[in-house]
């Protein structure tokens, strides 16, 4: 029987232990758990709480157990209801009555909520890192398309054109956001509860910076209660992925989208498309829709996480058990969908003739045609009602505005003249020339930022 049944003259129903049980699932905490023992085992011999010698033997016993782990040679007995228990019975078989001596001024409490503070800080800093390389992706792609136009879209319809470069890299400014939120949450996440107890603090001399400084920890918990409980880093980094997932989604949409055959913007790479069991001639961007469909996945982490907290008195409550799986996996999902992105972005082959031949349909320049009649001293809102009727007046008569004779044009403005003609894509694109704009100067230098906002990050475009 378990020592912490001591209390108890019976057994756990074997039902309980299988219901109560979080080891098939947080063994993934075992490098975390390992570190944080070794840290806390040195501070206690260090303190004199425990001896020099035990110490030693508690830290040499660890190390042996992480070698265990991963080679694969260690054995997960059903009977240890989690990893710390697990690593902990390993200990007494290794090195005796010594690793008793490890729990001393420390509780399950607050040792689990130490590891999952740096799991939840080593995944935010691995979904940057991730983050970036889609970024890279994406501005490869901006910087190849820098005179490729294509529609704008509103509503999924025809609105203005606007260069490929430009709808890339305002996906590229998405995931920037991303990246600063999950700084954010890696800060909150860099705090150390080690040295909190169950709930009140412990009645020993430890040296909690000391523990901190070696676990890379740049502040201590200041409530013992809070520490113990609290799990708001981990809302906010599944707060933040569920964002950056649902930009992915956005993009999943689009590439879904501009791959059918009636756009045919993009073709994704055989290597990121599947086919039919039954239609020999499918290329299903599958990659994309799960992308798309593992949203909800993400999502529902999120709102498990929520809801596990929303009634929790304090201090520790076992509901807390229950942070673990929602979090694992979120990182992975997120962890893949950006990986899996990134070589999807960086192999895909855009199609410039089918934007150019879409942006013929459509009508992109009736905004532009309304800001050629502004220029010409009439006001923007009667403008508007002109190009409105004449984009009307074209459709009925099946021409493009560039198809219009200047006569037509003058049957809804007498403000029209020679130089209507001269309203094209390319104008239409040079005169959103500011801040923001999709014009090729702006573009240029959105892509010069965004190379700078990569290699201050450290990655190589």
């Amino acid at each position: 029987m378990s020592h912490i049944r001591s209390r108890f003259s019976k057994p756990a129903d074997e039902l309980v232990v299988r219901y109560t049980t979080s080891l098939p699932f947080d063994w993934r905490l075992y490098q975390e758990d390992i570190k944080c023992s070794t840290a806390h085992a040195r501070m206690l011999g260090k303190q004199s709480i425990i001896s020099a010698g035990d110490s030693q033997s508690i830290i040499n016993g660890l190390s042996d157990i992480l070698t265990e782990i991963e080679t694969g040679s260690f054995v997960f007995k059903p009977e240890m209801e989690d990893i710390h228990m697990a690593i902990e019975g390993r200990l007494f078989e290794l090195i005796g009555e010594a690793a008793g001596r490890l729990h001393t001024a420390r509780s399950r409490n607050d040792q689990v909520a130490t590891d999952v503070h740096l799991f939840v800080k080593n995944t935010c800093t691995s979904t940057i890192n991730k983050i970036r390389t889609l970024q890279g992706a994406l501005l490869k792609q901006a910087e190849a398309h820098q005179q490729t136009a294509l529609p704008g879209y509103t509503h999924l319809q025809v609105a203005q054109p606007v260069l490929l470069s430009h709808h890339l890299l305002a996906y590229f400014e998405m995931l920037e956001r991303d990246c600063g939120r999950f700084t954010d949450a890696k800060k909150r996440s860099d705090v150390m509860p080690l040295g909190s107890g169950a709930l009140a603090g412990v009645p020993y001399p430890l040296d909690r910076k000391m523990v901190a400084e070696e676990l890379g920890f740049t502040a201590i918990s200041q409530n013992s209660l809070d520490a113990v409980s609290e799990r708001d880093f981990v809302l906010e980094y599944l707060s933040d992925a569920a964002i950056c997932q649902m930009h992915l989604s956005r993009l999943s949409e689009e590439m879904v989208i501009w791959s059918s055959a009636e756009y045919a913007f993009v073709e994704l790479d055989d290597a990121y498309t599947t086919g039919s069991s039954i239609m020999p001639q499918k290329k299903n961007p599958d990659v994309a829709e799960l992308c798309r469909g593992k949203t909800g996945r993400v999502y529902g982490s999120l709102n498990t996480m929520l809801t596990v907290m929303k009634g929790l008195p304090l201090s520790y409550n076992r509901d807390l058990q229950e942070d673990k799986e929602p979090l694992f996996e979120c990182a992975d999902t997120l962890g893949d969908s950006l990986e899996v992105f990134a070589g999807m972005i960086k192999t895909a082959t855009f199609k410039p003739e089918r934007m150019l031949r879409a942006l013929e349909k459509g009508y992109v320049l009736a905004t532009d045609i309304a800001d050629y009649l502004v220029g010409k001293g009439e006001s923007f809102r009667s403008s508007h009602g002109i190009v409105a009727r004449l984009v009307s007046y074209a459709i009925s008569q099946n021409k493009t505005f560039g198809e219009l004779s200047l006569e037509e044009y003058r049957q809804f403005s007498n403000l029209f003249g020679n130089d209507i003609y001269a309203v094209d894509i390319k104008s239409a694109l040079n005169a959103r020339n500011l801040t923001g704009g999709t014009a090729p100067k702006q573009i240029a230098q959105a892509i010069a930022r965004a190379k700078k906002i990569l290699a201050e990050a450290g990655v190589k475009n």
